[in-house]
């Protein structure tokens, strides 16, 4: 015990230097800075987004705009000459093929959720990212395979201006009967500027916790999340702590 406590006490005496010391994060990143305390509220949890897709953060505008484009014309993969996208510069290095480098490799979930192309191909074919987009049969089939080798992502320094209140990219879809689709997204829902409505928050959890709760489980945890002041912490915790792998 006094050892656990020996330790805990030289974390927490070391929790300065993360932020001050040599490599913190205002040498490596952000530079000196000082913040007034006494002018700081809690008002950053307003600013939380949500993903609508089992998709890097930077991912989910090109993925509704793709989707929305496909609903509304009617498209599928074998109608796709090519599709081009336009995104802002986090993106382009990250998930497009900037600084990490070629994003049309994704044989693996690791190199999958992060290649931009392979969650646009597969969200053209399956209708929907989600975590079984990245299982390895799935990752691995020629569909998907094929079609995110017909994906190009290029940098637009105009939408790097936009980042990080915006996450803007533009869509370019060729067809194979020579139309062109075009969409331009600035946000997605479920980001700060458009927050996701209590519906979709619910279907996306009813869809993620099925293997773990059963139906009537999952509605009280939905019931009591939708009504935090009428619930005590501990009765939340016993209500999660009853889910687990039903199947």
């Amino acid at each position: 015990m006094i050892v656990s406590k020996t330790v805990l006490g030289a974390q927490a005496s070391s929790i300065p230097e993360v932020f001050e010391g040599n490599k913190g994060f205002a040498e490596v990143i952000a530079g000196q800075f000082e913040l007034d305390w006494s002018r700081e509220d809690l008002e950053r949890v307003t600013r939380t987004i949500v993903k609508k897709y089992n998709a890097e953060t930077h991912a989910p505008s090109a993925i509704e705009g793709l989707l929305e484009l496909k609903h509304t014309h009617s498209f599928a993969a074998a109608d796709v000459a090519k599709i081009e996208v336009e995104t802002f510069d986090v993106a382009y290095h990250i998930i497009g093929g900037g600084e990490e480098g070629d994003k049309t490799v994704a044989l693996t979930k690791e190199a999958a959720d992060h290649s931009l192309p392979y969650m646009l191909a597969v969200a053209v074919i399956d209708d929907q990212v989600m975590p079984e987009q990245y299982l390895p049969e799935r990752i691995g089939r020629p569909d998907v395979q094929t079609l995110l080798r017909q994906i190009s992502v290029r940098l637009s320094p105009d939408y790097s201006h936009g980042f990080p209140e915006d996450l803007p990219c533009r869509l370019i879809v060729s067809r194979t009967d020579g139309r062109v689709l075009m969409s331009e997204k600035r946000d997605y829902e479920g980001f700060l500027t458009r927050p996701m409505s209590w519906e979709t928050v619910t279907q996306k959890f009813e869809r993620l916790s099925a293997p773990y709760a059963a139906p009537s489980l999952r509605r009280r945890i939905i019931d009591a999340v939708a009504r935090p002041e009428a619930i005590q912490v501990a009765d939340l915790q016993r209500l999660l702590a009853q889910v687990r792998l039903t199947h």
